[in-house]
This record gives C-alpha cells, structure tokens and sequence, in this order.
C-alpha cells in the first residue's frame, strides 16, 4: 500500500467564519488537513472540529444523506457535504460556504426557517372536502399504480434547502414561494387522494408563485436525490392553466377503503399482519 493511500494527500479547507455575537464581521479560516480517500466533506469538518478548532459551527445529523441537514456551499456549488466526498472535487483547496439566499446563524449553518415557511404555506397533506374523514378515518384511501408512479419521484424531497439557495429568483425575490414548496405543491395537488388543488391554486397562482419562476433549472441540477423542481414547476403551470381555461378537472376523489380489495390474493410468502394493540 502507497503511503499516498495511508496517509491521504493534504487539502487546504478554506472555511467562513460569522459569530453572531460579534456583530457583521466574517472571516475566512484556513485549515490543512491529511485526506484519506473515501473521507467525504462532512467527515473532514467533523475532523477539523475535534482536532483544530472546537469552535467551528455546522449542522449535521444522519452522515447518510437522508436528514438533508449537511447541506452547504462547496467551492461555489450546494451539495450535501455527508454524500460529497473531498477526492471527488479534484482540488487542493476547498473553500465551505454557508448556503447563500438564507441568512447565516453561525459559521456554516444557515438559518432554513424560509424554506419551512414556504414548504408550510403550500398546505403540504391531504386535503379532503369533507374533513371528518380525516378527522374520523374509517379506512385507508385507495391510490392506483399509475397515479403514485406519477408522483413518485416528487416524493423524494428532503427538504434540505439546496434548490432554494441555487435559484436565481429566490436570490432577487425573498417572497417567491421557492422551487421546493412548488415542487411539493404539485406532488399533493396531484395525488388521486387529495382534493384541495383549487384551495393550493390561490396560493400559488399568485404575484410570487410559480409564474416567478423563469426555469433556469439551477434547482434541479444541484438536488441530490434527483427530485427534479424545476419540471414540477412546469407542470404545474400546465396544469392551473389548464383548470383555468376549463380544459380540464379534477378526477374522482379517491375512495376509502374499509375492508379487504376483492379477488386480492396474498402474495406467497407473506405473512399475515400482527394483531392491532390498540382498538
């Protein structure tokens, strides 16, 4: 084994430094560190921190690229630093930024409390007209196949704010609802099960809705788990035109299912379900 491989080859980790508590001030710090390969960027942070600098801010939780909390602003890109790792950046030198378009709490950690309010304002759950069925459940709703391979891949979202700090019309515009509401906006308003997609329109077919946005696909290139906004957003808008000119409406509301599906047969190998715990 070389000693390249033992030892890791030494990057340069050019960090933003902001203390809230000492005003605007910022800083950049400069840190060297041995990177072995397979060490990602969060691992290498981590590092910094417990043998360099126990001052050093940022947030992490998972380190498996599910949470969505590592996200940061790596050599001028968002990425999740638990999924990126350093080899993969083909440079000596990395420079760590605080997601841009959010405002910065300390050091890396940027303040997503935007993109929460945002994705909340879109109504982000199932709608029914009649809310005692939500409220007084006597089954679970039916969905087809088809319908749920339709929004499958909106389902994705972590939520982890890097679409939201790539775009260009979130950078110009802090009320535009954001490519990551919009995206969840349509994931709802177009699942068979729910009925509130008039209810969602007055929100998002609004001055900084979805017509904000200029489809620069910035969003989309830097999500990491390839949810893909910047389409939701364009077929969202085909959609709420669509409704507007009356060309099209909504389908049936989905059925509750209150007992077993006919003629289905238990796959082989399955096992029966545990009895309820509680009645």
């Amino acid at each position: 084994m070389t000693e390249e491989k033992t030892e890791g080859r030494t990057t340069t980790f050019r960090l933003f430094r902001f203390d809230p508590d000492k005003g605007l001030a910022t800083s950049i710090t400069e840190y060297t560190l041995s990177v072995p390969r397979g060490m990602t960027v969060l691992d290498a942070l981590i590092r910094i921190k417990e043998e360099q600098d126990n001052t050093l801010s940022f947030r992490c939780s998972c380190r498996m690229g599910v949470c969505g909390s590592c996200g940061m602003f790596v050599n001028g890109l968002p990425m999740l630093t638990c999924q990126t790792q350093v080899v993969e950046l083909e440079s000596d030198t990395i420079e760590i930024r605080p997601l841009p378009n959010y405002d910065t709490l300390r050091d890396l950690a940027a303040d997503l409390t935007p993109l929460f309010e945002k994705h909340k304002s879109i109504l982000p759950w199932i709608i029914r007209k009649d809310a005692g069925e939500l409220d007084d459940p006597k089954g679970e709703y039916l969905q087809s196949n088809d319908n749920l391979d339709w929004i499958y891949q909106f389902t994705y979202c972590l939520k982890c704010g890097l679409c939201l700090s790539a775009c260009p019309t979130a950078a110009s515009d802090a009320e535009f609802t954001g490519p990551q509401a919009l995206a969840q906006a349509y994931r709802y308003m177009m699942d068979a099960r729910d009925e509130g997609f008039d209810r969602r329109m007055e929100i998002i077919d609004a001055a900084h809705g979805c017509w904000r946005c200029h489809f620069a696909t910035s969003c989309s290139q830097v999500c990491p788990k390839g949810v893909d906004p910047a389409l939701a957003i364009q077929l969202l808008k085909r959609e709420i035109v669509l409704r507007r000119l009356r060309l099209a409406k909504a389908g049936p509301a989905a059925e509750i299912l209150t007992g077993p599906v006919k003629d289905a047969k238990r796959k082989e190998g399955v096992p029966e379900a545990p009895p309820k715990s509680v009645p």
